[in-house]
Protein backbone atom coordinates (compact mmCIF):
# COMPACT_ATOMS: atom_id res chain seq x y z
CA UNK A 1 0.00 0.00 0.00
CA UNK A 2 1.43 3.40 -0.85
CA UNK A 3 1.22 6.01 2.18
CA UNK A 4 -0.44 9.07 0.96
CA UNK A 5 0.44 12.74 2.33
CA UNK A 6 -3.82 13.24 2.99
CA UNK A 7 -7.13 11.77 4.04
CA UNK A 8 -9.99 12.00 2.72
CA UNK A 9 -13.16 12.34 4.54
CA UNK A 10 -17.09 12.56 3.70
CA UNK A 11 -17.56 13.49 0.52
CA UNK A 12 -15.39 16.65 -0.50
CA UNK A 13 -13.13 16.85 2.78
CA UNK A 14 -9.36 16.67 1.76
CA UNK A 15 -7.26 16.46 4.80
CA UNK A 16 -3.15 17.97 4.38
CA UNK A 17 -1.04 15.70 6.80
CA UNK A 18 2.41 15.64 6.19
CA UNK A 19 4.22 19.36 6.67
CA UNK A 20 7.09 18.27 4.15
CA UNK A 21 4.77 17.81 0.99
CA UNK A 22 2.95 20.32 -0.60
CA UNK A 23 -0.82 19.20 -2.92
CA UNK A 24 -1.35 19.94 -5.77
CA UNK A 25 -5.15 19.50 -5.94
CA UNK A 26 -6.13 19.01 -9.85
CA UNK A 27 -10.09 19.29 -10.54
CA UNK A 28 -10.95 18.63 -14.10
CA UNK A 29 -9.98 21.49 -16.30
CA UNK A 30 -10.15 24.22 -13.10
CA UNK A 31 -6.78 25.98 -11.81
CA UNK A 32 -4.87 24.41 -9.60
CA UNK A 33 -4.76 24.63 -6.57
CA UNK A 34 -1.84 23.96 -3.93
CA UNK A 35 -1.59 23.73 -0.30
CA UNK A 36 1.21 23.79 1.86
CA UNK A 37 1.93 24.09 5.54
CA UNK A 38 1.71 27.98 5.27
CA UNK A 39 -2.00 27.87 3.41
CA UNK A 40 -3.12 27.61 0.41
CA UNK A 41 -3.39 29.22 -3.21
CA UNK A 42 -3.35 29.01 -6.96
CA UNK A 43 -0.59 26.64 -8.24
CA UNK A 44 1.51 28.49 -11.46
CA UNK A 45 3.78 25.79 -11.98
CA UNK A 46 3.22 23.15 -14.12
CA UNK A 47 2.04 19.80 -12.49
CA UNK A 48 4.12 16.90 -12.30
CA UNK A 49 3.13 14.10 -14.87
CA UNK A 50 5.03 11.44 -12.80
CA UNK A 51 4.62 10.54 -9.17
CA UNK A 52 8.81 10.00 -8.46
CA UNK A 53 8.76 13.78 -10.08
CA UNK A 54 6.37 15.23 -7.69
CA UNK A 55 7.90 13.18 -5.13
CA UNK A 56 11.35 15.01 -5.92
CA UNK A 57 10.22 18.64 -5.36
CA UNK A 58 8.55 17.11 -2.30
CA UNK A 59 4.76 17.39 -3.79
CA UNK A 60 1.89 15.00 -4.21
CA UNK A 61 -0.72 15.86 -6.97
CA UNK A 62 -3.88 14.76 -5.81
CA UNK A 63 -6.21 14.41 -8.68
CA UNK A 64 -9.87 14.50 -7.55
CA UNK A 65 -11.68 13.19 -10.23
CA UNK A 66 -9.67 10.03 -9.73
CA UNK A 67 -11.15 6.57 -8.24
CA UNK A 68 -8.71 6.73 -5.11
CA UNK A 69 -9.88 10.22 -3.96
CA UNK A 70 -13.10 10.91 -4.98
CA UNK A 71 -14.67 9.57 -8.14
CA UNK A 72 -15.24 12.79 -9.92
CA UNK A 73 -14.91 16.17 -10.32
CA UNK A 74 -16.57 18.47 -7.72
CA UNK A 75 -18.04 22.20 -7.58
CA UNK A 76 -17.23 22.29 -4.32
CA UNK A 77 -14.20 21.19 -2.21
CA UNK A 78 -12.86 21.80 2.01
CA UNK A 79 -9.90 21.75 2.56
CA UNK A 80 -8.14 21.39 6.36
CA UNK A 81 -4.88 22.63 5.93
CA UNK A 82 -1.94 22.28 8.40
CA UNK A 83 -1.79 25.93 9.33
CA UNK A 84 -4.93 25.39 11.62
CA UNK A 85 -7.56 26.50 8.72
CA UNK A 86 -10.28 24.68 6.83
CA UNK A 87 -10.42 26.39 3.32
CA UNK A 88 -13.48 26.34 0.93
CA UNK A 89 -12.32 25.66 -2.60
CA UNK A 90 -15.64 27.32 -5.10
CA UNK A 91 -14.72 26.12 -8.20
CA UNK A 92 -18.28 27.79 -9.56
CA UNK A 93 -16.19 31.28 -8.14
CA UNK A 94 -13.31 30.41 -10.64
CA UNK A 95 -10.67 33.46 -11.19
CA UNK A 96 -12.76 35.47 -8.67
CA UNK A 97 -11.74 36.65 -4.70
CA UNK A 98 -14.00 34.38 -3.81
CA UNK A 99 -12.18 31.13 -5.67
CA UNK A 100 -10.53 30.34 -2.35
CA UNK A 101 -11.91 31.26 1.02
CA UNK A 102 -11.45 30.48 4.84
CA UNK A 103 -14.22 28.57 6.16
CA UNK A 104 -12.99 27.47 9.76
CA UNK A 105 -10.47 29.64 11.41
CA UNK A 106 -9.72 26.93 13.92
CA UNK A 107 -10.97 23.41 12.45
CA UNK A 108 -9.10 21.37 15.48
Amino acid sequence: MIEKNFITSGRNTIIHKIRKFDLLIVNGHHPVVIVSNRGIGIYKGEVPHKRSDAKKAYQEVVDVGSTEVFGETKTLIFVQALDNKEYKIDYSKAGTPNFIRIHQENYI
